[in-house]
């Protein structure tokens, strides 16, 4: 009364198979990157200039490092 049994004619090509581990675990991976690359660029129009920039101060620090500036920065005389 009532019962549902896979086994009942058409009923069979309604089941959904579980995917395998590994290509569960793979789509899961894929949808965590495209989650934290859409979190990093929320509210950024041009991600590529951002990049840019960043890279851009990188080399800017690293110019100063081995310059030898030691840190000393602007010296400044009072007269």
């Amino acid at each position: 009364m009532g019962l549902c049994l896979p086994c009942m004619g058409g009923a069979v090509k309604d089941v959904v198979e579980t995917p395998d581990p590994e290509i569960k675990r793979r789509q899961l991976a894929e949808a965590a990157e495209k989650r934290q690359m859409e979190a990093s660029s929320r509210g950024i129009k041009n991600a590529y200039s951002v990049e840019q920039k960043k890279k851009k101060q990188e080399e800017m620090e690293k110019r100063m490092t081995a310059s030898g500036s030691g840190g000393r920065g602007l010296r400044w005389q009072v007269g």
